[in-house]
């Protein structure tokens, strides 16, 4: 019961710091793209944003133009093969920054797999011992036998107050995640177009 209840208190903490994360990123992700095609110039948006992104999509953006600039520097035609390494530049970037989003998600999913296993396991014990006590003092009074079970009970219900929690908010954050990546991938694609277009007028 102890494990459990410092299961629960784990998983509070992390529903907590990533409510905070998922919703950080949402407001964070909209500000982005409402000033990448506000028409500012991509260049300018690089300078800001390059030495500290404050987001995925931003983090995602500044590899992609760092890629690209370094494919161009010193050549007044780009080399062969610059869109593609800039769309694996992005797909490392997308990988990166959604391990570092949903980081200790699986726990959450564990504790939720887990403890009403633990939960019944600790009431399985207890109804035991509840049952050996009755057999040694040979009484089978409610109120002897009321205590045991009811606390053997109680293992149950701390499992499930545990796992409970722990399922809904893991739902409710690989959602949020799918969400995001969902968007980091079309962001990612509408940048290689844009790629593509430059390519083109420099051919």
């Amino acid at each position: 019961m102890i494990g459990l209840t410092l299961a629960s208190v784990w998983c509070w903490s992390i529903v907590i710091e990533k409510s905070f994360a998922f919703s950080r990123a949402r407001s964070q992700t909209d500000e982005f793209e409402r000033i990448f095609w506000s028409g500012q110039s991509l260049d300018e948006l690089y300078q800001a944003v390059s030495q500290k992104p404050a987001s995925a999509m931003q983090a995602l953006f500044v590899a992609a133009m760092r890629e690209w600039r370094r494919s161009i520097e010193g050549t007044a035609k780009p080399l062969a093969g610059v869109q593609m390494r800039i769309e694996r530049v992005m797909d490392v970037t997308i990988t990166r920054e959604m391990e570092r989003l949903e980081r200790r998600l699986l726990f959450l999913a564990t504790v939720g797999a887990v403890a009403p296993f633990v939960g019944l396991f600790g009431t399985v014990w207890g109804i035991m011992t509840a049952f050996q006590g009755i057999a040694a003092s040979k009484n089978t009074n409610l109120a002897v036998v009321a205590p045991g079970i009811a606390e053997a009970l109680f293992a149950t219900a701390l499992g499930l107050i545990a796992a409970i929690p722990a399922v809904i908010f893991y739902n409710a954050f690989t959602q949020s995640a799918s969400r995001i990546s969902q968007r980091l991938e079309a962001f990612a694609d509408e940048f290689s177009a844009i790629v593509s277009r430059q390519l083109d007028l420099k051919t």
